[in-house]
């Protein structure tokens, strides 16, 4: 089968989240240097050149973090692909956290993330979360600004549904390009979604039915975040179910000469929809064992996605 691809070209997307040392505003240190160094040595080597972020992550030191690298690493930046996020809030004393896609914070998050990241483009920016007080034509009139000022190359959303995607893209003078989306073999409610039309069960699905569709249908790339399911598959099983279901996958991965990781990634590659799975850990060991999925087509047939699939669900189709 033919497998396609995301924004980058690449099969596999690499989420920086886990770069910058602690969740708090203490500096980065020379030891987080180093483990962003090898993370990202670890991703290029395994064939991964898009790495995600997001100006929230480590309170901005994953972006920094980044930074320091590009900047240690003479043509590395003209080798990759930069996608950063915008629009989530931290909290901050007593202030709670909060969504803002206003088009004044859009443009102000992006020049403080080019800033850390020490580029002077974004390849792909995505819009983190809904803010249900954003106003679609100041977010696109925000969005064209950057475009025409260079500053940012393409756009996405992450966490939104069709209805949220459709009146955006109707504003905008360039396509969407990705919606970034939780979607592992633990979380399938995505998947679910389109099996359980007409059943009592999908009202209490919760995802929003024609999301993945309307993506398909107009060409947006779906990037599948928590892709390896935080390694309940692959070390952490918590209940019978999951044991279950990471004996099957070792065993695939055995007939397959490859890794548990990468059936993982292979299951959701295998859907027709694009989808392009992020790879969050910081261990530069556990980015290599997901080379496979970024250098090779999905080895499984339909019959062995089905067994992982039920599986993994423990229970019948409808």
């Amino acid at each position: 089968m033919t497998t396609k691809t995301g924004t980058s070209g690449g099969r596999l997307l690499y989420g920086c989240m886990g770069l910058g040392g602690s969740w708090d505003t203490e500096p980065f240190g020379a030891r987080d240097i180093a483990e962003a160094e090898a993370a990202i040595e670890a991703a290029l080597d395994s064939g991964i050149t898009t790495f995600d972020h997001a100006d929230i992550y480590r309170h901005g030191k994953a972006e920094a973090v980044f930074g320091e690298v590009l900047a240690r690493t003479p043509g590395l930046r003209e080798r990759i692909v930069v996608q950063t996020k915008c629009g989530i809030r931290l909290a901050d004393g007593e202030r709670p956290g909060i969504y803002d896609l206003s088009g004044p914070a859009i443009a102000r998050r992006v020049e403080e993330s080019l800033a850390r990241l020490r580029t002077d483009v974004v390849d792909v920016l995505l819009l983190h979360r809904p803010d249900p007080l954003a106003d679609p034509d100041d977010i696109a009139e925000a969005l064209m600004s950057l475009h025409r000022q260079g500053l940012v190359r393409r756009f996405g959303v992450s966490n939104m549904g069709a209805v949220q995607m459709a009146p955006l893209q109707a504003c905008l003078d360039v396509p969407l390009v990705a919606n970034q989306l939780e979607m592992s073999l633990q979380r399938r409610d995505w998947l679910e979604a389109g099996v359980l039309v007409n059943t009592p069960e999908a009202a209490a699905n919760g995802f929003p039915f024609g999301t993945v569709e309307f993506c398909r249908e107009n060409g947006i790339s779906l990037q599948a975040w928590g892709a390896l399911a935080q390694g309940r598959f692959t070390g952490r099983q918590e209940t019978p179910g999951e044991v279950a279901t990471a004996q099957l996958i070792s065993a695939l991965a055995d007939k397959k000469g490859t890794t548990p990781e990468t059936i993982l990634l292979w299951w959701l590659q295998r859907h027709p929809a694009a989808i392009v799975p992020v790879v969050g850990s910081a261990r530069p060991e556990r980015i290599r064992a997901c080379r496979d999925a970024a250098q090779r087509e999905p080895d499984l047939s339909r019959e062995e996605w089905y067994e992982l699939w039920l599986t993994a669900r423990g229970a019948p189709l409808p």
